[in-house]
């Protein structure tokens, strides 16, 4: 049975894999002038920086003459923006970070990395203190790196960094601009404009072309592929908790359950989904991914082998796969709490409460047991020994052999050495021990 839902696990994982890949991305050759435009839209995780990274790469191989970023994110991950940051500054193409609405946190910190910034009519950008995923203020080192990241942005291309930092730290005055000491600032085109942390305001992708002196140029539209938007659905720090709840639950249930069915489609599903997503957003590699392997197989192992050696290691080699596939240990180490904790608490409830209490649970769990009165008997009963005579076969040094009638049979004495060949008595069975004394 166990080797017959390996090779179903086997299976399973080579199709979805190979479904997921009929998403990847083909690179578009262009000629001539080219303008590659990359939409920064959501919020800001790992699959977007790969995203970014992988559409950099399309504009140098096209030999794009300009990169527009049209961003429009209420933010996200630092760590993520950072990557994005750096995929930037690594560039020889001349990029234009377009606020079409909203750059709002890292997507602010994001628009002040470009070489130029236009904002849209009604767009903001700003409001870029740093949280923890909890919403909570984030530490104070965080914080630090955080400021010093916003100020560098801003250096870089010439803005002063006073409007960077208030944007991120509310102890910072920029009331000539509407952002007093205790508050965020955000800026609206004008105000944008005026401090110059922007070069005017475009109304649409065509009139910022026009801006940019970008005439009788071919517009090349970076596509998010279906393995990316894959990616980045599934990299996100609410969606990964539940996809290991969901791989932990389906595996639970499917264990109790004879056969391979829908839980454990499920719980294999969420688990391959959870490799691949960072597989395609560059948090794992294929060596990750086998190390998950092993420890499903080592576990697998541990009903054979005794001495719960390959259990543990199989357990230990699972959990540091999937630290190692997080960008994030904090968020990776909550995730695993909250699956295990889910797992529990649906063991209990489907053992406990569902099996007992609903029919469709009963068929998914096993509640039969053996018993005398159901006419199983896992020791034949010698209580008509009591009483009984015979010889000691050999020694009992407490236990030994003895012979009663035709029949060889194990025993123990009541405690004293009993010499070979003494006659016994047979005073107590209890289940299968049998007691004698010497006479």
């Amino acid at each position: 049975m166990l080797l017959k839902k390996f090779r179903i696990f086997v299976a399973l994982a080579c199709g979805f894999v190979l479904f997921l890949l009929l998403g990847v991305h083909l690179t578009v050759k262009a000629d001539g002038d080219t303008v590659y435009v990359i939409p920064i839209e959501e919020t800001v995780e790992k699959g977007l920086a790969k995203f970014l990274e992988r559409s950099f790469q399309e504009a140098e191989d096209m030999n794009a003459k300009h990169i527009i970023l049209d961003i429009n994110t209420p933010g996200g991950a630092v760590d993520a923006v950072l990557d994005m940051a750096d995929t930037i500054h690594n560039s020889d193409i001349p990029v234009t970070a377009y606020v079409n609405r909203r750059a709002l946190s890292a997507g602010a910190y994001l628009a002040l990395n470009a070489d130029d910034i236009y904002m849209a009519p009604g767009g903001k950008m700003g409001a870029a203190a740093i949280i923890d995923t909890q919403g909570n203020a984030a530490d104070k080192k965080s914080e630090s790196l955080w400021l010093a990241e916003m100020e560098d942005a801003a250096k870089k291309n010439g803005r002063d960094p006073k409007y960077a930092l208030a944007m991120a730290d509310a102890d910072v005055d920029a009331k000539e601009v509407g952002a007093p000491k205790g508050e965020l600032l955000t800026l609206s085109p004008d105000k944008a404009l005026e401090v110059g942390y922007s070069e005017g305001t475009a109304s649409s992708l065509d009139d910022l072309l026009k801006k940019l002196n970008l005439k009788d140029v071919k517009i090349e539209r970076a596509e998010v592929s279906f393995a990316e938007k894959v990616a980045r659905f599934i990299t996100h720090p609410v969606v990964i908790p539940i996809l290991l709840s969901i791989g932990s639950l389906g595996l639970i249930v499917e264990l109790y359950s004879p056969g391979f069915g829908i839980p454990g489609f499920m719980g294999l599903s969420a688990l391959l989904l959870f490799f691949y997503g960072h597989l395609v957003a560059g948090l794992a590699g294929m060596e990750t991914i086998l190390l998950f392997a092993a420890g499903i197989i080592l576990i697998i192992l541990e009903i054979f082998l005794p001495g719960g050696i390959a259990g543990i290691a199989g357990l230990i080699a699972i959990v540091s796969s999937l630290f190692l596939a997080s960008g994030s240990f904090k968020v990776m180490a909550v995730s695993i709490l909250i699956a295990t904790a889910v797992s529990i608490a649906a063991a209990i409830l489907l053992t406990r409460v569902l099996g007992k209490r609903m029919k469709f649970f009963k068929k998914l769990i096993l509640t039969d047991s053996t018993s005398t009165e159901s006419g199983y008997v896992s020791n034949e009963s010698r209580h008509d020994l009591i009483g009984k005579t015979g010889v000691t076969y050999t020694p009992l040094r407490p236990s030994g052999t003895v012979i009663i009638g035709d029949e060889r049979l194990d025993v123990v004495s009541e405690g004293s050495f009993t010499a070979k060949d003494k006659k016994v008595k047979v005073v107590k069975v209890e289940g299968s021990r049998i007691v004698v004394r010497e006479l």
